[in-house]
């Protein structure tokens, strides 16, 4: 029996690395490694479209350096899919419910970021902020509920959709995955590659955005009972800020800026603890990318993370995102590495990558 055709719409694609760009790429691939097509619509740029991929004109996003918004447009000579899957909300998602609703096929939407969290972005004061909030959300449920089913990276996730964003339409869990073959404990070269001390790392990389809490890494590394590097990986809007925190509180913290998706299994893998105080995450891909590596978290009691991270197990959650808690968190986390390393190996096999896209055959079987 073949697989449905599906054809996938983002507003963040190639070469932008980050959580929706990795789980499309790597459902595309899985998909066609099971012998089906997964088409992608997404904003053009500086990627040079593949047979499968169709770029749209785009505009850049004023706010936010790097993004590009795609017109709502739906290419003309699209191959005709059994499925279309939404991963956004914003103008290609549109585009992606009109071309189910003309093609009289199922919708599938995932639920990568609460829309209200770009409220920041685009916020004057805090009274705008609420109201762009309130805005979103209202948007978010309307734009939810035109699916047939709605797919979420976690329970967590799930609860919050139902209760708090109000989405009546079907909700169905499937992690994003991690590709378990790539991110695996290796011998790590970092230390030496960026000239980093001696001693104990704590480090994040991804995104360096407001909504992410990162500053709680600085002011909770200073005041541990320890020495300890601090390592950022990646880049965005709050980087500046994270740097002139470091050097005001005399924390010894190391910017990597960008890095190649091949130096990330030595990067996790050269950290003692991955540092993730972000309480807005749907999943938190990094985190289990990390564990994939051997490397436990420390993170907040807040969105997915409060079912990506189990206490004791692949790491420890502070019980809200504030320097003390999560200061306490990173030491105890450093304290029980060890066997929190040999867990986190241990359940490589249920965040794979594979696992996902098991389910994510059953769900569309199912609905075309």
């Amino acid at each position: 029996m073949s697989l449905p055709a599906v054809v996938a719409f983002t507003d963040t694609y190639l070469p932008t690395v980050n959580g929706v760009t990795y789980t499309v790429q790597t459902w595309r691939e899985r998909w066609a490694d099971r012998g089906g097509r997964m088409d992608v619509v997404y904003p053009d740029g500086d990627h040079d479209a593949t047979p499968g991929e169709y770029p749209v004109r785009s505009l850049p996003f004023p706010f936010y350096e790097g993004f590009r918004v795609g017109l709502p447009r739906v290419p003309a000579d699209l191959p005709e899919p059994d499925v279309v899957h939404a991963h956004t909300p914003f103008l290609l998602g549109l585009a992606g419910m009109r071309a189910a609703g003309s093609r009289d096929v199922p919708l599938v939407a995932s639920y990568h970021t609460p829309t209200a969290e770009y409220a920041a972005y685009l916020s004057i004061d805090g009274t705008f902020e609420r109201q762009i909030r309130g805005a979103a959300s209202a948007y978010e449920r309307w734009f939810l509920d035109h699916a047939d089913v709605v797919v979420v990276p976690s329970g967590k996730t799930a609860r919050h959709v139902r209760a708090d964003v109000g989405v009546t339409a079907a909700v169905e869990v499937i992690q994003n995955g991690v590709d378990v073959g790539f991110f695996e404990p290796v011998e790590s070269d970092i230390r030496d590659r960026y000239d980093l001390p001696e001693g104990p790392l704590v480090g994040y990389t991804g995104r360096h955005g407001y909504e992410k809490n990162l500053d709680l890494v600085i002011e909770a590394a200073d005041g541990l009972d320890r020495d300890v590097t601090i390592v950022f990986g990646g880049d965005g809007p709050a980087r500046a800020d994270l740097e002139a925190l470091a050097t005001e509180r005399s924390v010894d913290a190391h910017f990597l800026g960008f890095l190649d998706r091949e130096e990330l299994p030595a990067f996790y893998a050269a950290l003692d603890v991955f540092a993730f105080p972000s309480p807005v995450e749907t999943q938190g891909l990094v985190a289990l990318e990390a564990n994939a590596c051997g490397t436990p978290v420390a993170g907040v009691d807040a969105g997915a993370l409060s079912d990506t991270v189990e206490d004791g197990v692949n790491g420890y959650l502070a019980p809200r995102a504030a320097p003390g808690p999560f200061r306490e968190t990173i030491r105890q986390t450093l304290d029980d590495a060890e066997a929190l390393r040999e867990n986190c190996l241990a359940r490589r096999g249920s965040i794979s990558v594979e696992s996902a896209i098991d389910r994510l055959e059953t769900l569309y079987a199912d609905l075309s």
